[in-house]
């Protein structure tokens, strides 16, 4: 073990078992080898400063006060050697690790298990219990009272990344979704419209979450011009997401130049809802024909296939779906490969799913503001695991206006 830099486990880690011990011990003597190189580069670059006797004056000086860092396999206890810079006032220049910043008590696998137990549904009074069971009796300074104040950090967290600079960004596909919570102090649901956004090289990335007042017009145009006001000046070229009237009627005052296409699953719910119990298994698979037809021209063809036996008896469940045609089919000018993506709010859909079963569990926040943190803290854990879309590489082409037909390029052979 390097010499200067003292690092040593918790006294009750020889009772766990012997693998968790090996890792221990490999980590120990990595932090304090890589602790005692930067702290020695650190002096080389100040070697030459030197007072009128010739000592150096950018020198170690014993150590800081101990201190336990929480670990992904542990609890480890360091000591971190301490730099004492003797220049004049005006000159000094105060050593701060990048290895180990000051106030730093647990890793960044910690902070990302926190609110992923949170969000499997480990309720705040079981964390220390879980946490204990997960990396040993360590664990047990993570009290109740740890994780809330965790929770009011994500909070700051959720409002900095709320201000955040947009300028540069180019979104070109969004999918939006309002998601409805409860808020056990208030009488009301706890609305939260997300959008969800897909980046010119194919991530996904989470773009807004926002307090609403439902799903209404107002709201969803107060979302749409923050994200103009910080900077997002291009729109997006397609917009996805289900029938809510606001959002749709709030884009052409944002993004006048972005299409939309409507959610089929949302929409063949709509239609199916207009239609006796004992059509709908026949009405569904019609439906379905026409949204994984390969042609616009087909998709048409299927349309029809729903008109004709269902227009004259069931007028609403036929007007619902007519209504919003060109909508619905907006995907068929976009990449054959994107297909999968834009059809449906799946993708955001999916990505919300284990946040809105975490609330169920939990029987919702105590505030709306807690609601928003929650939630947001728990999309960001999910967001690192939102994979690229299907044939990404053609996102230049969309954004180049590069016209598709079908799916397919138009000058391509």
């Amino acid at each position: 073990m390097s010499q200067g830099t003292t690092v040593s486990l918790d006294p009750q880690a020889s009772s766990r078992d012997v693998l968790t011990h090996i890792l221990n011990e490999g980590a120990q003597r990595l932090l304090a080898a890589a602790l005692n190189a930067e702290v020695e580069e650190y002096l080389q670059r100040f070697e030459r400063a030197r007072d009128e006797r010739g000592h150096r004056v950018v020198v170690r000086n014993g150590y800081l006060p101990e201190r336990t860092i929480q670990t992904g396999i542990g609890a480890v206890r360091v000591a971190q050697p301490r730099v004492e810079d003797r220049r004049p006032s005006d000159e000094r220049e105060p050593f701060t690790s990048k290895i180990l910043p000051p106030y730093l008590r647990r890793t960044k696998s910690m902070e990302d298990l926190i609110p992923w137990l949170y969000l499997k549904g480990i309720s705040t009074q079981d964390f220390p219990e879980a946490l204990s069971a997960l990396l040993g009796p360590q664990a047990k300074g993570l009290s109740a009272n740890t994780i809330t104040r965790i929770k009011d950090v994500w909070a700051s967290e959720y409002a900095s990344w709320n201000r955040r600079s947009l300028a540069g960004k180019r979104y070109v596909y969004l999918w939006v979704d309002g998601i409805y919570f409860n808020v056990r102090l208030e009488e009301d649901r706890s609305c939260i419209l997300v959008v969800m956004g897909a980046t010119a090289d194919g991530k996904k990335e989470l773009v807004a979450v926002h307090d609403g007042v439902r799903e209404s017009e107002q709201s969803w145009l107060e979302v749409l011009t923050d994200l103009k006001a910080r900077g997002l000046k291009n729109g997006p070229d397609l917009a996805i997401g289900d029938g809510a009237l606001g959002f749709w009627a709030a884009l052409p005052k944002a993004f006048a130049k972005c299409r939309v296409q409507r959610c089929w699953v949302h929409k063949t719910m709509n239609v199916l809802n207009g239609l006796p119990k004992k059509l709908q298994p026949s009405a569904k698979e019609k439906l379905h024909q026409i949204w994984m037809a390969q042609t616009r021209k087909d998709a048409q063809a299927a349309f029809d296939a729903v008109v004709a036996p269902y227009q004259a008896k069931h007028p609403k469940a036929v007007e619902c779906l007519l209504k919003d045609q060109d909508a619905l089919l907006a995907f068929y000018d976009f990449p054959a490969e994107h297909w999968a993506h834009l059809r449906t709010t799946n993708p955001i859909e999916s990505a919300f799913a284990t946040v809105r079963l975490r609330t169920h569990k939990t029987k919702g926040c105590g505030t709306r503001q807690a609601t928003l943190a929650m939630v947001f803290k728990l999309a960001q854990v999910a967001e690192k695991r939102w994979r690229k879309l299907n044939g990404h590489k053609l996102l230049e082409d969309v954004i180049r206006g590069i016209r598709f037909v079908d799916g397919i390029k138009e000058n391509a052979a």
